[in-house]
């Protein structure tokens, strides 16, 4: 059972995603300019990005348990908002740790009202075609790099990154306010639909009231270990990856350009992994998409040409940005819709503890070493290492485990 008005929350959720993700991730294109004029280091810069993945994270969970209870559009209102107040601080402050706390602090508190609420709302109006409906909303993240970067690269070049980042913050309001007011819950009927084998075998019922078991399921456990995991692996190459290609003597908008073709391999990625689950399943596809996103880091420290970054950023665009929102895929065959945001937000709490070390990792890899290399060394093994953990993902509920999370 189905309702076309599920396809509206998805174009609504990709808008939304794009603007928002790309606010946010468009550091990697401001930390040269910011470093030149305000003399703060690549590894102090970064650390408001790891901060924002953090707070993201630990947000997304709460925002998610919120949306269970109050619904999605409220959240997703507030998160827009907080996040033009989050970029509008940051593009005026002359301090680092109130940079720090603006961007890092308010702007990944904002993000994570976001992805969970809107995930799960995705999920909760479609019981077809739900591996491809989820990687049509995560598009909106694949098409930022496209959009927003390459933009903000544009404008820091024009005015100056304060101005740049202030810029974003108006175009943030404008967009995501209107556009959250499409984004509502499913009706009941949808909602509480679920398939009868996932139902009877996958799904880990519980009560709202006690999510205690399902913190504690294999199935979470392991979901979100992957995806910490798999998150942690490509942060820093996708963070500092810009910088890494001007060392290599690109210029700043060809840095950024790169940025694009990862985005154009993520949707590609995006709807080929979606078509792909639902007719293999979407463990199959998690695992191999994990194994090739390992290989296309470690061939980053062979790269020295321009064309050789391109060709390697559609390899891992199409890898990472076709694996992301099938975790989401794989937490609603686990889990019943009644808590689909706190799960989903759960799981994004960890990958954005994952995504954390990224940046602020590669930069004191760079600030020590002088080069990036050990950077894509040690995230290509944390890479394979999802790859190895994924293999272990539950089947099927055991009968004595299903009747212990069932309610009293």
């Amino acid at each position: 059972m189905e309702n076309r008005y599920g396809w509206v929350i998805v174009a609504a959720g990709a808008l939304i995603t794009c603007v928002a993700m790309g606010a946010m991730f468009a550091l990697p294109v401001y930390l040269q300019p910011m470093a030149d004029e305000t003399g703060w280091g690549r590894a102090g810069i970064s650390m408001a990005m790891t901060i924002a993945f953090i707070v993201m994270g630990i947000a997304g969970f709460l925002w998610g348990t919120v949306t269970d209870r109050i619904g999605p559009r409220p959240v997703v209102l507030i998160g827009s908002i907080m996040l033009g107040v989050g970029l509008l601080t940051a593009s005026q402050t002359k301090d680092l740790l109130l940079f720090q706390i603006a961007y890092g602090g308010l702007c990944g508190a904002s993000v994570g009202a976001f992805f969970a609420p809107i995930m799960a709302t995705t999920l909760a109006w479609f019981d077809k075609h739900r591996s491809l409906a989820v990687s049509l909303v995560s598009i909106g993240g694949g098409v930022a790099p496209m959009v927003v970067t390459p933009l903000a690269t544009l404008l820091i070049a024009t005015y100056g990154w304060r101005s740049a980042m202030l810029m974003t913050a108006i175009g943030v309001w404008v967009i995501l306010i209107p556009a959250t007011f499409l984004i509502r819950r499913a009706p009941a009927a949808l909602a509480t639909a679920m398939p009868v084998e996932t139902a009877t075998a996958d799904a880990v019922p519980a009560p709202r009231s006690d999510l205690g078991p399902i913190l504690r399921s294999p199935q979470f456990i392991v979901l979100a270990a992957v995806f910490a995991l798999c998150c942690a692996a490509h942060s820093g190459p996708i963070f500092h990856t810009v910088s890494y290609a001007m060392i290599c003597g690109a210029t700043a908008l060809q840095a950024a350009s790169i940025y694009s073709v990862e985005g154009v391999a993520g949707l590609f990625g995006r709807l080929a992994f979606g078509l792909m689950a639902d007719r293999f399943g979407v463990k199959r596809i998690i695992v191999g998409g994990l194994v090739l996103q390992a290989a296309g880091i470690y061939a980053y420290i062979y790269l020295s040409e321009l064309s050789h970054f391109y060709m390697l950023a559609a390899v891992l665009g199409m890898a990472y940005g076709g694996v992301m929102p099938l975790y989401a895929v794989l937490a609603r065959d686990y889990f019943p819709p009644r808590v689909m945001g706190t799960v989903i937000g759960g799981i994004t709490m960890t990958s954005s503890l994952g995504m954390a070390i990224g940046p602020i990792g590669g930069g004191w890899i760079f600030d020590t070493f002088g080069d990036y290399h050990w950077l894509y060394v040690s995230s290509a093994a944390i890479g394979l290492g999802a790859a190895l953990v994924a293999l272990t993902f539950p089947g099927p509920t055991p009968p004595e485990r299903m009747t212990q999370l069932q309610p009293a």
